[in-house]
């Protein structure tokens, strides 16, 4: 397929015929473009007009175009082209300076370690083989943007656009696709442990009847299946309790210990007063690097083999990757624009650029490439 063609497809929603020109263009320049992937040199990469820079920035800002039309286009070109039977959820934080880029705030980021101004992003991911789509963005609206009306104005934020925890933009993004995919069987994966209510995601999924692999922080709440408690315990120190205790020990009855990660059998404590606890999770810890206990996870696959499940856990690299190539080489953290629709834009643009090079490969370099006139 070529880039033409597979522009025609994910964008044909777009009414205009200047505004599917336009998406050809950006598309074709996010592709092509060496380096930071800002305005000018993507227009610099396809087209010699020196209004392409203003087209482009017009587009991508004010158009009035439908981000998740042009989502679902993906997530449908994708899923019947390629069996998928997980989904994924990531996170992105994208540094800003000021304070005009919508959404943005102060946040302490877990991968560098340092609070930052930033924005932050989720992602859903579709598993294809070894490889993870993007197909669907939320981005988190802090309160003091939903609930000021002149930042709400000057960013254009929806009047449809509330205040959401991060944890209910993941089960968003999860419901987004169960309705544009018939896969009941879709397991979600998602690495949230540096969410503190995490069990609001996992409660939420269970009532989806959405089978999990989550990663969880180590303060997170849970209750030992099977046996009387006094009350949650930490999932932390639970589970360092069963490693100490079946450290070099042979199960009492004489046979071989099981293989694969330490593990035990949780609920979640009951959300409220006088309800029932729920299903039944696996707790257990992933291996780090250096061998010692990593991750901690929650999924209800308890009848799946750990190793298994283990395995699953471990396709969370492959999101992190997948953001990483967003950022170096699509130009996730280069959108200069501040308002709403204009961020969801450029992350349709970004992902369908992704898709098509992931699955399609590289296209000709930009000096190859015919000049191009934009409306």
């Amino acid at each position: 397929m070529t880039l033409e063609q597979f522009s025609s497809t994910i964008f044909k929603s777009l009414r205009r015929i200047d505004q599917r020109k336009c998406a050809h263009a950006y598309l074709g320049g996010l592709l092509a473009a060496p380096g930071k992937k800002t305005l000018r040199r993507i227009a610099a990469a396809i087209s010699r007009d020196p209004s392409a820079v203003q087209s482009l920035r017009q587009f991508v800002s004010l158009s009035p175009w439908n981000f998740d039309d042009v989502m679902e286009e993906i997530t449908h070109w994708v899923a019947h082209r390629h069996p998928v039977t997980l989904w994924s959820i990531g996170r992105t934080v994208l540094p800003k300076r000021g304070d005009k880029s919508v959404g943005v705030h102060r946040r302490f980021d877990l991968h560098s370690g340092r609070t930052l101004n930033c924005q932050l992003g989720l992602g859903s991911f579709l598993h294809v083989g070894a490889a993870q789509i993007p197909v669907d963005w939320s981005l988190y609206v802090p309160r003091a943007w939903t609930q000021d009306p002149e930042r709400r104005h000057d960013a254009r934020i929806p009047d449809s656009e509330q205040y959401l925890p991060t944890w209910a933009h993941a089960l968003r993004l999860v419901d987004r696709l169960s309705a544009r995919l018939d896969s009941p069987s879709a397991v979600v994966l998602a690495d949230m442990s540096n969410e503190a209510d995490v069990g609001y995601l996992v409660r939420g999924l269970a009532m989806r009847r959405r089978d999990v692999v989550v990663a969880v922080p180590p303060q997170v709440a849970v209750l030992p299946a099977g046996e009387a408690s006094p009350g949650p315990v930490s999932a932390g120190s639970l589970l360092r309790g069963q490693v100490l205790e079946g450290d070099g020990l042979a199960p009492p009855d004489g046979s071989p210990r099981a293989s694969g990660p330490p593990s035990v059998l949780v609920h979640l404590p009951a959300g409220s007063p006088g309800h029932s606890l729920g299903p039944a999770y696996r707790l257990f810890a992933s291996a780090s690097d250096t061998g010692s206990t990593g991750r901690l996870w929650l999924t209800s696959l308890v009848h799946h083999s750990p190793a298994a499940v283990a395995a699953t856990a471990a396709r969370t690299s492959g999101t992190t990757a997948v953001l990483d190539a967003l950022r170096q080489d699509f130009g996730l953290l280069d959108f200069a624009g501040r308002s709403f629709p204009g961020w969801y834009h450029h992350m349709a643009l970004i992902s369908a650029a992704y898709t098509f090079r992931d699955l399609h490969g590289a296209i000709a370099p930009a000096h190859r490439r015919p000049a191009l006139r934009l409306p």
